[in-house]
């Protein structure tokens, strides 16, 4: 039998020999007078060399973290929603009975209830004198610490609750990811935004280019797709009157796996009336920086030993611009230059011009741009929701965010003329009777909402778990999901 199938044996034999003795091993009877954070924060300003024993009882719990056993005497450990407090406990405070039951059935990963009195040991460490000290959960199996810390990332990912328990750093960053959505929260409402949730399970995938999950709703005999996004709801809201509204959500796309990528990920929508994409940029922007202003002073995070720095204005680059410079000819003028130049780089640009010319700048731009950029100026065939440049109807009123290379929004004015829509609908189920699984369905029901008018709108995407990963440093996007897709063992 192996060491660790060893401690599991022992802990179940622990289990009943308590329910023999009529002691419940999963206890719910203990009521605590407050948690360890609360004495932490009482004590912390007192000089431990003219502090005593305190005259208040206290009552904590938490899970047993380490033991230092003395034989009469120990030391205990425990952690509380990740504060931690030392516990002494020894035949004088406790009793002797009591110091017995310590010994021969409280582990490491048990959860415990501790009755007694504050202290300062010789080392000037708060701690609490056990009198009475109870079990509360017996844990079974035993915690990683006994093979110093779970390390393995494909066990980390697949059990997330061992992860939380070994490992501070991710707890932190899970923190972290909640001060964030708070803060995007707190920022949107602020400014005058509705919060709204819409429908997850969509009659008809719309709202970005990515290829769907499907499933099939029995009582309703109807095929259904998970939402690939939010998009088409959030604007028919802003028809109905609804002019400033946001959504943080999941959304799915049954797509590749990557440091970059999860089937399910989480993001903000945010659509304003009488509103452009230029607008969109500040309002991004200063949102953003409102995320980083969290954990830097200077507005500068090094990500992966890069320094990125967010002091503003950002760059702003013309994607066309740039491009017909690189390339040395107008790109939007010279359609089978920019196919040959595709097909040389291996893009499957289904033979739109503007495909080739979005997958080209992204690959011979993007290298090296670490700080963030708005890149703007997309071509129209590539931006089915966007509205028209009024200088230029072959480019689109759209922009996407680049930080460190990679994609945190995408934003544009939105096309609000429905017919011009649902023209570009047709072009799209076209290029879907071509193969690509990502162009968009017709939304009849989207073009008869905008046939009732929506007024002059922006509106932007932008990724939570992408942002989440640049602000804690985190190489992966498994790193910052709590249970992420995994292949199955």
């Amino acid at each position: 039998m192996s060491t660790e199938n060893e401690y599991i044996e022992k802990r179940k034999e622990k289990i009943k020999l308590l329910r023999d003795q009529g002691l419940d091993p999963f206890s719910n009877q203990f009521t605590r007078s407050s948690d360890v954070n609360e004495i932490l924060i009482k004590y912390k300003d007192l000089e431990a060399d003219s502090f005593e024993l305190d005259n208040i009882n206290h009552k904590v719990s938490g899970r047993v973290t380490a033991i230092r056993s003395f034989g009469k005497s120990a030391f205990i450990k425990i952690i509380d929603n990740m504060k931690r407090i030392q516990i002494f406990i020894s035949n004088d405070s406790a009793g002797k009975e009591k110091m017995d039951f310590f010994k021969k059935y409280i582990d490491v990963g048990d959860f415990i209830g501790v009755e007694g009195h504050c202290f300062f040991t010789k080392t000037k460490e708060l701690s609490i004198q056990a009198k009475d000290l109870q079990i509360l959960t017996k844990s079974i199996n035993t915690l990683p610490e006994k093979w110093h810390g779970l390390t393995n990332v494909e066990t980390r990912y697949r059990q997330r609750y061992v992860d939380l328990i070994a490992n501070d750093d991710v707890k932190n960053i899970f923190l972290s990811r909640s001060r964030i959505v708070n803060n995007i929260r707190t920022f949107l409402v602020k400014k005058g935004f509705l919060e709204v949730e819409t429908p997850i399970l969509h009659t008809v995938a719309g709202g970005a280019a990515a290829k769907p999950f499907k499933t099939h709703h029995n009582t309703l005999d109807m095929d259904l797709t998970l939402r690939i996004a939010p998009e088409l709801h959030l604007k028919r809201l802003v028809v109905g009157g609804m002019e400033k509204v946001f959504e943080i959500g999941r959304n799915f796309r049954n797509e590749g796996i990557s440091t970059q990528h999860n089937p399910e990920f989480t993001m903000i929508e945010l659509y304003e009336a009488y509103s452009d994409y230029e607008l969109m940029m500040n309002l991004i922007e200063e949102l953003v920086c409102s995320c980083v202003d969290l954990f830097s002073k200077d507005r500068k995070v090094v990500y992966q030993e890069n320094e990125i720095d967010f002091n503003g204005p950002w760059e702003r680059v013309h994607m066309i611009d740039w491009l017909s410079k690189s390339l040395g000819y107008s790109v939007l003028d010279e359609s089978k230059k920019i196919l040959l130049e595709a097909d040389k780089m291996k893009i499957n640009h289904f033979d739109l011009p503007g495909k080739a010319i979005t997958e080209i700048f992204e690959q011979k731009y993007l290298e090296g741009v670490t700080n963030p950029t708005f890149v703007f100026g997309f071509p129209i065939d590539v931006s089915p929701l966007a509205r028209r440049n009024n200088a230029n109807p072959m480019i689109a009123d759209r922009f996407e965010l680049f930080i460190n290379e990679k994609e945190i929004a995408n934003a544009f004015s939105e096309l609000n003329d429905p017919e011009d829509q649902l023209e570009r609908f047709e072009k799209q189920l076209e290029l879907k009777s071509k193969g690509d699984d990502e162009a968009s369905d017709m939304d009849e029901d989207y073009i008869n909402a905008l046939r009732y008018g929506m007024p002059p709108t922006a509106g932007a995407g932008l990724g939570i778990d992408r942002l989440v990963m640049i602000l804690t440093n985190s190489s992966s996007i498994r790193e910052v999901i709590l249970f992420p897709h995994m292949r199955n063992e």
